[in-house]
């Protein structure tokens, strides 16, 4: 096995940096076991959740029982037959759970990827309970959960949680330590065939699919700030937005050289390591977009409630300022002014906790709980049909309860998020306040091309961007905008993705 945590694209690691993510490796083998060895079997099945729609297959690793995408009650005998892949047009999305971006992207590509003809097959690298792999994942998420809820706390937020996740994740040292942690999850990689292409979301994924000698690899970066946490050495790295590309390119700020006692330039990637795509967007909402934004401006204009989907992140992290929007939205959704959705997605005590909390909020509300039948009936007649009061839903699955956004952002008018993800999807958006620092560049981006608010990190100016959307014309500026940019393809990152991981496998 090469050894990618000495050298990153010609830039060497120093000595005490390689022996610190040896030492990390060597405390998750000794915590979780090294399962190196292991030849665990592999099986495949239609996702009952989003397999239909988007033509996904689960792939499940190791014994049935402990991976979190098996049903038993689909399967009685705990059986499942021999898997039959797709060898010329499947196409693994290969991804993780932490917090719900990554899940969304993978959704994207999948989309895009049914879309074009292929087959999509879903390996979650954190649904496969007994291998070393997911446990190495579950603890990091853990962590992460913990930090997004911890950084609420303006101490721990300005002095660990920012730093961490804007300067500490930027260094080529933290890459390898990745790397040699990654060696451990190779191995859920093992039976699956190699020549199938990969797209990775998350790097940890397209790490361990390199370490696996999987041949066609895509590393599918989210966010823009450039750090050496995406890095994949080996794949070809995608990237939404072109103010990220040479950041990516130069290794900008990612070494520990110096010259002169100032910090030294890194050897650059090879150009063809790294490709811009545009944004990673499912077909439904691009190939509706024109006449999304249409609908958006003609309710505007004949005065219907503006309708504001709110979307907590897979962290949980933002009840507080949900709780204070909602207050503020009651007198206006009252008066016929706005209609709201609240997707609190697999989190149903944030909806107990803000019913609770908010007065008025119960008598307004009608809930749509864990029924994606339903949630998608919603959404597919509030596309033309009215829409008042307030909608909230949940569901306890993870997939409904991520695609529960993008199903009902057809028909929303105004998406309420943290500058995740989300920040890239063609709809008008208010940005409240990032979690983690390299979150407010997707704002950033997002205000430069129009078709978003700038972070609003307090609530008087959270406030202030839903008055201007209520009372001016800027939805119709916003929508304007997000139709120019799909005239030059700038939410076409998800079909050119997925050609780069074919076009690799058929050169």
């Amino acid at each position: 096995m090469q050894d990618r945590a000495k050298q990153i694209f010609g830039n060497e690691i120093k000595p005490s940096a390689y022996k610190k993510a040896v030492k990390s490796k060597n405390k998750y083998a000794k915590k979780f076991g090294d399962d190196s060895n292991a030849n665990y079997p592999v099986h495949i099945e239609e996702n009952p959740y989003i397999g239909k729609t988007l033509g996904v297959q689960n792939v499940l690793v190791g014994d049935l029982k402990t991976n979190a995408h098996f049903d038993p009650a689909r399967h009685p005998d705990g059986k499942m037959p021999d898997p039959v892949w797709d060898t010329e047009k499947g196409v693994i999305i290969g991804n993780i759970r932490m917090g719900f971006g990554h899940y969304r992207m993978s959704m994207a590509m999948a989309s895009a990827a049914h879309h074009m003809g292929y087959t999509p097959y879903w390996m979650d690298l954190n649904s496969y309970g007994e291998t070393t792999c997911t446990k190495i994942i579950g603890a990091q998420n853990d962590l992460y959960s913990l930090g997004s809820r911890l950084s609420k706390n303006p101490i721990f937020n300005k002095l660990i949680w920012e730093p961490t996740n804007y300067e500490g994740f930027r260094a080529l040292s933290y890459n390898a330590s990745d790397q040699k942690n990654a060696e451990l999850m190779a191995p859920v990689y093992k039976n699956v065939p190699k020549d199938i292409p990969v797209v990775s979301t998350h790097a940890w994924t397209a790490q361990a699919a390199l370490h696996a000698d999987m041949k066609h690899v895509v590393s599918a970066v989210c966010d823009n700030w450039p750090m050496a946490l995406h890095f994949a050495e080996g794949s070809v790295h995608t990237i939404q937005c072109l103010n990220a590309y040479m950041g990516y390119r130069i290794l900008n700020g990612m070494g520990d050289g110096t010259i002169a006692g100032k910090a030294a330039p890194c050897k650059p990637m090879p150009k063809e390591a790294l490709i811009y795509t545009g944004h990673y967007i499912d077909h439904e909402l691009v190939a509706n977009l024109d006449e999304d934004c249409r609908r958006r401006v003609e309710r505007r204009q004949n005065k219907k409630p503006m309708r504001f989907l709110l979307t907590i992140g897979g962290a949980g992290a933002q009840k507080e300022i949900f709780a204070e929007i909602i207050k503020y939205l009651i007198p206006m959704i009252k008066n016929g002014k706005a209609a709201l959705y609240v997707n609190v997605g697999d989190y149903k005590n944030v909806w107990d906790e803000l019913i609770s909390e908010i007065p008025g909020m119960k008598e307004l509300s009608t809930e749509h709980f864990d029924d994606f039948e339903a949630t998608t009936k919603f959404a597919d007649e509030a596309i033309d049909g009215e829409v008042t009061g307030i909608h909230g839903f949940w569901h306890k699955n993870i997939f409904e309860a991520v695609y529960a956004t993008n199903i009902l952002m057809r028909s929303a008018d105004v998406l309420v998020t943290k500058p995740s993800e989300l920040a890239f999807y063609p709809i008008p958006k208010l940005f409240i306040r990032r979690v983690g620092k390299h979150e407010m560049w997707g704002a950033i981006h997002s205000a430069e091309i129009g078709d978003g608010s700038l972070e609003c990190r307090d609530i008087p100016h959270v406030l202030q961007m839903i008055d201007m959307f209520t009372g001016t014309d800027l939805l119709d500026e916003m929508c304007n905008n997000i139709k120019v940019n799909n005239s030059i393809g700038l939410y076409n990152g998800a079909y050119k993705v997925i050609e780069i991981a074919m076009g690799l496998k058929n050169k």
